[in-house]
């Protein structure tokens, strides 16, 4: 059977283009109700009945039989065995992403991670002092899909913070068990791990680690058990079950975001070779079905030149049953009237990945409002982004950049206010405050500002 990928193809002249436009963008995050009731009770059974339950689930799901907690950690000595084992162009690989992802948020850090304060004219101290949170806990895949890469995107912030506790859960199912879409009759003592990502953990200075996953490794990272430490935060990505649990225990515990299917948005000038933009399109499609990717161009012979690459390079991808049916299903090639209105379009987008493809990206950059990460320049593309340039890659989805930021240093740390009002500034703050305090009924309050009116503080 021959593939076809067939994005659609709209125009912003036609008359029907808002509706098509629409139709195209939208997509449900609702999750199943059996999903969210089935993670309710996870949550609660791991909760009332810690290890036991995790222990539990973990064979039912992951097919992996363990006799307690202690059989599901994974130890620095594996990580570093791990590190030793893979080729050595893999471990140069990580090394180097992950001193550019360290680069990078270490100049976040310096930009704005930094306590500061300051003092007004009556010699009042004002300020804000930053710390890190005390324990955070990462969220790997594993089974199906396997990224090392966000390992390193959650985990080296999360040091450069100063965050002293690490803790990462990662399955490892056994082949055939539930997880990896068996039917989950067998279980086995061992599941499956994979060395690059517990290279990575050496690498990016995991603490501790457990070979747990889904809504009861969350449950647990969240609540605590014997074993699995209780965190003040969750990041990491995960399937419908982990995404539903995060939101659940939102509130008990702090978390990154809830993302959506992968996005990428490209915006070309027809100046870039239409076989870079096609592969940038894939670099998105190929991850699954839900996944968008969508062109923006003035230009429709350019379009068309894309879609003839499209058509090209297909056959040689390794997912390319996934690439088409992402690209048929919610790909989209968007001829529009010129580079502004494209740009307008891409506001109202506000996609994950924003690829500016044009010989000067420095021109449209400054109309662009909205996205998660801006790649600039023909030279720019989406993958670097995702591995090694040194920007966290994970970036808000579904719209969400319109007021949300990729993953930083600042979800790592948290802000108190200073305040250290001077004798002085109480008798200006006092008035003020006693003032507004009467207003709002609030009698002690003012009371206790205007106590301090023209009444020093006695020596002892």
């Amino acid at each position: 059977m021959t593939l076809v990928a067939a994005p659609a193809r709209l125009s912003t002249a036609a008359a029907t283009f808002e509706a098509d436009f629409a139709a195209r963008l939208h997509w449900s995050a609702d999750t199943d109700a059996a999903i969210e009731q089935r993670v309710a009770d996870i949550l609660a059974d791991v909760q009332q009945r810690g290890d036991a339950a995790v222990l539990e689930y973990t064979a039912r799901f992951d097919g992996l039989s363990a006799p307690d907690m202690a059989a599901l950690e994974l130890t620095q000595a594996d990580f570093k065995a791990a590190f030793d084992a893979i080729p050595q162009a893999q471990r140069d690989a990580l090394q180097a992403a992950a001193k550019r992802v360290r680069s990078y948020h270490e100049a976040q850090k310096k930009a704005s991670g930094e306590s500061w304060s300051y003092r007004d004219e009556d010699g009042t101290l004002l300020g804000q002092k930053v710390t890190p949170l005390d324990r955070v806990g990462i969220y790997v895949p594993g089974g199906k899909a396997a990224y090392p890469s966000s390992l390193l995107m959650n985990a080296i912030p999360a040091h450069v913070a100063g965050v002293q506790e690490i803790i990462m859960v990662v399955p490892t199912p056994v082949r055939g068990s539930v997880a990896t879409g068996g039917t989950g009759e067998g279980t086995s003592t061992k599941g499956e791990r994979n060395e690059l990502v517990l290279a990575a953990a050496y690498v990016a200075g995991v603490t501790r680690a457990f070979t747990i996953g889904g809504a009861q490794a969350v449950a647990a990272l969240a609540y605590g058990t014997a074993t699995v430490p209780k965190v003040d935060k969750i990041t990491g990505p995960g399937n419908a079950y982990v995404a539903s649990a995060k939101k659940r225990v939102f509130g008990t515990v702090g978390i990154d975001m809830i993302a959506g299917p992968s996005e990428i948005l490209v915006l070309a000038d027809g100046t870039t070779p239409p076989d870079w933009v096609a592969m940038d399109l894939f670099s998105q499609a190929e991850h699954d079905e839900l996944a968008q990717s969508i062109l923006l161009c003035p230009d429709a012979a350019y379009i068309d030149a894309v879609q003839r690459e499209i058509d090209r390079l297909l056959p040689t991808m390794p997912r390319a049953e996934i690439i088409a049916k992402s690209l048929t299903g919610r790909g989209a090639l968007i001829l529009t009237r010129d580079m502004e209105e494209a740009c307008a379009i891409s506001n109202r987008i506000a996609p994950e990945h924003l690829e500016v493809s044009s010989n000067d990206p420095h021109r449209w950059e400054p109309l662009l409002r909205h996205a998660g990460a801006i790649f600039l320049g023909a030279y720019t593309s989406e993958s670097l982004g995702d591995y090694c340039a040194g920007p966290n890659h994970v970036l808000p989805t579904s719209g969400t950049a319109r007021f949300s930021s990729p993953l930083g240093v600042y979800d790592f740390q948290k802000r108190s206010s200073l305040i250290e009002v001077s004798e002085a500034g109480a008798q200006v703050l006092g008035t003020i405050a006693a003032e507004l305090a009467y207003g709002e009924g609030l009698q002690a309050h003012a009371q206790a500002a205007e106590m301090r009116l023209k009444s020093p503080v006695k020596p002892r």
